[in-house]
């Protein structure tokens, strides 16, 4: 690959939504900073009762957080990330979940691609031969079924539908109408890069999932509305489709 191909100064923009983390989103953060990226870091506290939002405004003054935004009501994890979106001044935006679940030292092999300029969207998935914590066969189940009926929508190959790492151009995202508050989001966001044409890259991570007494809060009625989300971003396409398609290619 020719050298004038690359762009090596991208700025990546790390949404962190956070809803009652206050056990683990300094931690999180800390491990955010301590990559070799050049960051933007945007906490988006969701109404938390735990303690979150001050622990988040005592790390902002320190410099490890560039910018806390509050939601006053919870809205869901969707919504913390469209706020997100909003205020990212990166080249490139990431969600980094609060929970420790995901390593941000994955974080620069998911920017290549786009900085190489191959891709406008990069998954990480958890199904590619990365090292796992060995939990709930029915999340995988689950996942690996989501993930089949989506990519039966939108004629993709995607191995993960619902990882949280996805990390994407951000003048291309902040383009895509998003409208999901909850964990419809990532259904959503894969349906509209479909519908955008975009090119996905997928490149394997490593996963340390929580259990339920760890505080994890996906449960199965989130499964069943991906299942209403997926038929109702891909066969209800908006009508400004080709305001954001990117050319063929």
């Amino acid at each position: 690959m020719r050298e004038e191909r690359r762009s090596p100064n991208l700025l990546l923009s790390v949404i962190v939504p956070a809803y009652n983390e206050a056990a683990t989103v300094e931690a999180a953060l800390r491990r955010i900073r301590a990559i070799a990226l050049r960051l933007e870091i945007i906490a988006v506290n969701d109404a938390s009762t735990d303690g979150t939002r001050e622990i988040l405004d005592g790390l902002a003054k320190t410099g490890l957080v560039d910018r806390v935004i509050h939601h006053e009501q919870n809205r869901g994890k969707g919504a913390a990330i469209r706020s997100g979106i909003t205020a990212a001044g990166g080249d490139a935006v990431v969600v980094q979940d609060a929970d420790l679940e995901y390593d941000p030292a994955d974080l620069p092999s998911l920017l290549l691609p786009i900085r190489a300029r191959q891709a406008d969207a990069v998954y990480g998935s958890r199904f590619q031969g990365g090292p796992h914590r060995v939990l709930y066969f029915w999340h995988y189940v689950g996942n690996r079924f989501l993930t089949l009926l989506s990519n039966m929508f939108t004629n993709l190959n995607l191995t993960d539908l619902e990882t949280c790492y996805k990390l994407i151009r951000t003048d291309l995202l902040k383009q895509l109408p998003l409208s999901s508050n909850r964990f419809g989001f990532e259904v959503e966001i894969t349906a509209r890069l479909a519908q955008a044409r975009a090119r996905i890259w997928e490149i394997p991570i490593s996963y340390s999932g929580r259990t339920y007494a760890e505080g994890k809060k996906i449960t199965w009625r989130d499964g069943c509305a991906a299942l209403f989300h997926i038929l109702r971003y891909n066969l209800f396409v908006p009508r400004n489709v080709n305001a954001w398609r990117l050319p063929a290619k």
